[in-house]
């Protein structure tokens, strides 16, 4: 018998059947409605619970593998492998636009090319995405 994340988690993804992303604090809340309303994506928002908005990266970056889900950040520290393991998580998606209508366009390629593919598309892996980005890297061979 394992933790409750652990045991729900299995299940909690056969149910839904939409992407589940973890999202930290640094996203702004309007970003987190444009998943929530325009691309249906269930997500926990670290900002609406007590327990976890103050939390560490390590903290977050453990819960979301915990709870199954894709962290989404605007934080690159994550990308740092010593200190975020790709292995040891679920999957890391780092944004980078110069505004909140370039991370919505981000977001909206990130669901057609990737979280529309599989529950947690990055499990094991990080990607940095940016204007620039193709989409060409979310594959694998």
């Amino acid at each position: 018998m394992g933790t409750l994340a652990s045991e729900l988690t299995p299940h909690a993804e056969r149910i839904a059947g939409l992407p589940r992303v973890y999202v930290d604090a640094n996203v702004p809340a309007g970003l987190v409605a444009f998943m929530r309303t325009r691309l249906r994506w269930d997500v926990l928002f670290v900002v609406e619970h007590d327990d976890l908005r103050r939390a560490s990266d390590v903290e977050h970056y453990r819960r979301a593998r915990e709870l199954g889900r894709t962290l989404i950040t605007l934080d690159r520290d994550f990308l740092d492998d010593p200190g975020f393991p790709p292995d040891e998580g679920s999957g890391v998606l780092v944004l980078t636009a110069p505004a909140e209508q370039g991370y919505r366009a981000l977001l909206a390629r990130a669901d057609a090319g990737l979280f529309r593919q599989s529950s947690l598309p990055l499990l094991g892996r990080k990607l940095h995405v940016h204007m620039d980005w193709t989409g060409d890297d979310t594959i694998e061979p």
